[in-house]
C-alpha cells in the first residue's frame, strides 16, 4: 500500500522564489525595486513574475484588482486558490473511507455511528484494497486503516453507550472480520483487537503484537493503552513522540515506525481527550529541534497561533493585522504551513507566496526582520522552524481528524524577545480554551489571549450574533491573561481575576469577555467571503491597508485594537483609542508600506 508519509519535504517541490540578479559586485537594497521569479511546479510548468514594486503601485490604485495582484490563471493548478497548495507526492487517501473517518474518529460525544449500509459499504471497500481489487479508486492507505481501527476499538473499549458500536457496525464487523483478518498486516490486525476480545477471539495476532525494532516496541506499548482509553504521562508522550518525528521511510532507517501504528496513536490520544500533561508533551517536545530559540532585540512581541489548515469560507485578516500593529511597535511573529489538513484552507503562507514573499526564512532571518524598523513582522513556516512536525503534514490528511498536534502547534514560539511577549491562539472546541491558555503560561509570557474567531481562527467578525448560533460559547468569545500594569490596582472591581500565583516573576490577571462590535462604533455586516480564493483574500486585505472603508477594513481595525486592548499594551488601556490608533496606522498608508517592505526584505536573505 502506497504510504501516507510526506517525507523529505521541500519548498522546490511546490513553490521557489528566486530575486534577479544585482549583478557581480552590486550591493542590493531590499527596499528598491526588483523582480521576483514566482515559479509554480504543480502538475507542470507554469510561471507568473511578480515585481513588488508594481505591487505596491497596484496598491494604491483605487482601481486594483486581484488580476493586477498577479493572478495567475492555470486551470485547477491555479496557485491563487488554496486547494493548489497541496503537495502532489502526498498519496490521496481513500475518500469511502475517509468519511467514515470523520464519523467515528472523533470524541465521546461527537461520534456519530455508522448505520449498517455504510459499514458494509466501508468494510467491503478495505477488503478489496487489502487484496488489491479497488481499480481506479484510491486505495486505503496504512494511516486510514490505522486511525479507523483505532476508532472502532476506543469506542467498544471505552465510549459511552450511545457512540459504541452501532447494530449495524456489529453486523458488518461479524460478516467482514474472517475475511480481514486472513488479508490485514499484523500491526492493523493488532490495532482492531488488541487484546484479542473485540472480535471474539478469532486471533491472537493482537496479544502478542510487539512490532519490530524498540522504536516501534516503544510506541505500541504506549498505544495498548491508548487503545483502552487510557492516558500516558509526559514523558511517555514525549518518548514517543521524539522517537518517530520526523517520519522516516523504512527502507533507510530502522527507527522507522508504521503508518498505521503511528496514526492509531495520534487520533487515540485525540478521541480519548489529552490530559494537560498529554498536551504539554506534544507542545513543547521539539522546542530545540535547531537549539537555542534567537532573541528579538524588541520592546514587545505577539506570537500569532491561528489554525494551520486556514480558511476555507471568510476573509483572514491575520496577516493584514500585523503589518497594522508593527506600526506603532507591536511586533508580531506569524507561523503555519502551506498548506495543512484537514480544511486545506487559505493560509498566511499561501497570501505571502503569492503576492511574492519568500516563505523559507529561518528564526535567526525573522529576527532581523521584526529589529527593522521599517517592517517590525515576520512569518515563520513550520517546514523550517519544525521539520519533525511537519513531516507529519500527508499523515495528517489521512487520519482526516486533527491530532493533538493541531492544538499544541498553536502556542510556538519560534523566536523570543528580550521585553513583553504575548501569545494569541484561535479555538473552536470549548474543552480546549483552558488547555491553551495552561500551555500559554506554561510559556512564561506575560499575556495570552484565546479568541473564537470565525472559522475556528483568531479574526472577530463584525457581524451581529445569530439567533440560531451554534451552541456552546459564541463567536468573538475572548479569554484569557495579562500582566498587571498598575500595582495594587483593585483588578476584581471590573470583573477580572487575579491569578493565585506569578510565573517568573510576573503577577497576572485573568479575563474573559464576547466582543460585541457595535459597542466600539462599528456598523454590523457580513463577513466577506473568500472561498479558498487566496487571490481574493488578498485583494480585500490590500484594499483595506489602502484606505477602502468597508467590512475588510473594519475587521483589520478591529482585530487589532482588540487585541493591543485586551493583552494590555501600552496606549490601549481604552479600547476606543486603540481602534483609533489601528485607523491611524492604515490611513496614513503606513501599514500598507511595512506590508511591501516585508515582501522585499525578504529576498535580500536569500
Amino acid at each position: 500500500m502506497a504510504s501516507a508519509i510526506f517525507r523529505s519535504p521541500s519548498l522546490s517541490s511546490s513553490y521557489s522564489f528566486r530575486p534577479q540578479s544585482s549583478g557581480a559586485g552590486r550591493s542590493v537594497d531590499y527596499r528598491s525595486p526588483s523582480t521576483v521569479r514566482f515559479s509554480a511546479k504543480i502538475g507542470g510548468p507554469a510561471v507568473a513574475r511578480i515585481r513588488p514594486e508594481r505591487i505596491v503601485k497596484v496598491a494604491f490604485d483605487e482601481a486594483a484588482t486581484a488580476d493586477e495582484l498577479g493572478i495567475l490563471e492555470v486551470g485547477t493548478l491555479n496557485p491563487a486558490v488554496s486547494s493548489s497548495y497541496r503537495n502532489p507526492e502526498i498519496p490521496k487517501p481513500n475518500q469511502t473511507v475517509l468519511e467514515a473517518q470523520a464519523r467515528v474518529c472523533t470524541g465521546p460525544t461527537q461520534t456519530r455511528p455508522l448505520s449498517e449500509d455504510q459499514a458494509f459499504r466501508v468494510l467491503d471497500t478495505i477488503l478489496r484494497s487489502a487484496r488489491g481489487e479497488l481499480g481506479d479508486e484510491e486505495e486505503v492507505s496504512k494511516s486510514q486503516l490505522g486511525a479507523f481501527f483505532a476508532g472502532m476499538t476506543i469506542r467498544a473499549n471505552s465510549f459511552p453507550e450511545a457512540t459504541q458500536w452501532s447494530e449495524g457496525e456489529r453486523n458488518a464487523m461479524n460478516t467482514f472480520w474472517p475475511l480481514l483478518v486472513q488479508c490485514l498486516p499484523p500491526d492493523v490486525i493488532f490495532i482492531a483487537d488488541p487484546e484479542g476480545t473485540i472480535m471474539g477471539g478469532s486471533s491472537s495476532v493482537g496479544p502478542l503484537y510487539t512490532g519490530q525494532g524498540t522504536t516501534e516496541m516503544r510506541l505500541v506499548g504506549a498505544l495498548r493503552e491508548v487503545l483502552a482509553g487510557g492516558h500516558l504521562g509526559y514523558e511517555e508522550v514525549q518518548g514517543v513522540l521524539r522517537d518517530t518525528l520526523p517520519l522516516r521511510s523504512a527502507d533507510v532507517d530502522l527507527k522507522s515506525v508504521k503508518d498505521s501504528l503511528l496514526s492509531a496513536f495520534l487520533i487515540g490520544q485525540r478521541m480519548n481527550g489529552e490530559t494537560d500533561r498529554e498536551i504539554k508533551a506534544y507542545c513543547l517536545a521539539f522546542d530545540n529541534e535547531h537549539g537555542a530559540l534567537p532573541m528579538a532585540d524588541v520592546s514587545s512581541l505577539t506570537h500569532y497561533g491561528e489554525p494551520y489548515d486556514g480558511n476555507t469560507r471568510f476573509f483572514r485578516s491575520t496577516l493584514f493585522v500585523a503589518a497594522v500593529r508593527s506600526c506603532y511597535g507591536e511586533c508580531c511573529l506569524l507561523h503555519g504551513a502551506e498548506w495543512m489538513p484537514p480544511k486545506g484552507g487559505v493560509t498566511d503562507e499561501q497570501m505571502l507566496m503569492f503576492m511574492g514573499a519568500s516563505t523559507s526564512l529561518t528564526p535567526i532571518e525573522a529576527r532581523m526582520l521584526l529589529e527593522d524598523e521599517d517592517v517590525g513582522f515576520a512569518y515563520i513556516s513550520q517546514r523550517e522552524a519544525c521539520p519533525s512536525l511537519y513531516s507529519l503534514v500527508g499523515l495528517r490528511e489521512h487520519i482526516k481528524k486533527r491530532p493533538p498536534i493541531a492544538t499544541s502547534e498553536k502556542v510556538q514560539q519560534y523566536v523570543r524577545a528580550r521585553g513583553k511577549e504575548s501569545i494569541v491562539a484561535g479555538f473552536y472546541h470549548e474543552g480546549y480554551l483552558d488547555k491553551l491558555l495552561t500551555l500559554m503560561r506554561r510559556r512564561g509570557v506575560h499575556s495570552g489571549l484565546v479568541v473564537k474567531g470565525e472559522e475556528g481562527g483568531i479574526s472577530m467578525t463584525t457581524k451581529p450574533r445569530s439567533l440560531a448560533a451554534s451552541k456552546g460559547l459564541p463567536v468573538n468569545y475572548c479569554a484569557g491573561f495579562r500582566s498587571l500594569q498598575v500595582s495594587g490596582s483593585n483588578s476584581e472591581a471590573d470583573g477580572r481575576k487575579p491569578d493565585q500565583f506569578a510565573f517568573s516573576g510576573v503577577s497576572r490577571e485573568s479575563f474573559s469577555i464576547e466582543v460585541n462590535a457595535k459597542d466600539y462604533g462599528f456598523q454590523p455586516s457580513d463577513t466577506p467571503r473568500t472561498d479558498r480564493s487566496v487571490s481574493k483574500n488578498i485583494e480585500l486585505g490590500i484594499a483595506a491597508l489602502r484606505g477602502e472603508k468597508g467590512p475588510a477594513y473594519d475587521r483589520i481595525v478591529l482585530n487589532a485594537g482588540m487585541v493591543d486592548h485586551l493583552l494590555g499594551c501600552p496606549g490601549a488601556e481604552d479600547a476606543l483609542s486603540a481602534m483609533e490608533r489601528a485607523r491611524e496606522a492604515i490611513d496614513s498608508g503606513k501599514a500598507l508600506k511595512r506590508l511591501m517592505a516585508y515582501i522585499k526584505a525578504t529576498h535580500q536573505m536569500k
